[in-house]
């Protein structure tokens, strides 16, 4: 009986850490986002030069992702900015996106969901005029990052809409 008493509070002394470390399983393959990056790419056939600033926020259950438009981007690119806030839902077990940016409350409304399939991350946001997906996609062999983005038009069609390169930042 003492045995058996020993054995059950050494389980139960051992659960919470065993669920804790399982909670921050999640966050592995965003934390290599953290930091400062140079994003170059296309958004809907035309090129995009952003600079891009990670980091964990509010107790490490959000990745704040700020992307805005470099400095030294040509002056005939379109200007942008957006904050990204990566977090994760233990309930459903899935990745949550929250978008806001430049084109106001309208798009900021919809959450991405996403899951996770090695070292990416595939995320879909049911818009009104319909759905769109993010993947982000961690390249460990040159410590980037790869985003494409695709939208469904009316007729069902997926279409690219952006696929960008994320690379560490040298002068941040």
């Amino acid at each position: 009986m003492r045995v058996a008493l020993s054995f059950l509070l050494t389980v139960l002394c051992f659960l919470p850490l065993s669920a804790a470390q399982a909670v921050d399983d999640w966050r592995d393959l965003p934390d290599h986002m953290t930091g400062s990056w140079d994003l170059a790419g296309q958004v809907m056939g035309r090129e995009a030069h952003h600079q891009v600033r990670a980091e964990w926020v509010l107790d490490r259950q959000f990745l704040s992702i700020r992307e805005e438009t470099a400095p030294d981007a040509p002056k005939t690119e379109k200007r942008y900015e957006s904050l990204w806030f990566l977090g994760y839902d233990s309930v459903s077990e899935r990745y949550v996106l929250h978008l806001l940016d430049v084109f106001g409350g309208r798009f900021s409304e919809t959450l991405g969901y996403g899951t996770r399939n090695g070292d990416q991350i595939e995320f879909v946001f049911e818009y009104p005029d319909g759905p769109f997906r993010t993947t982000y996609r961690w390249n460990p062999a040159d410590n980037t990052w790869q985003w494409r983005m695709k939208q469904k038009d009316k007729e069902g069609k997926w279409s690219e809409f952006a696929d960008l390169r994320l690379v560490r930042s040298k002068s941040r």
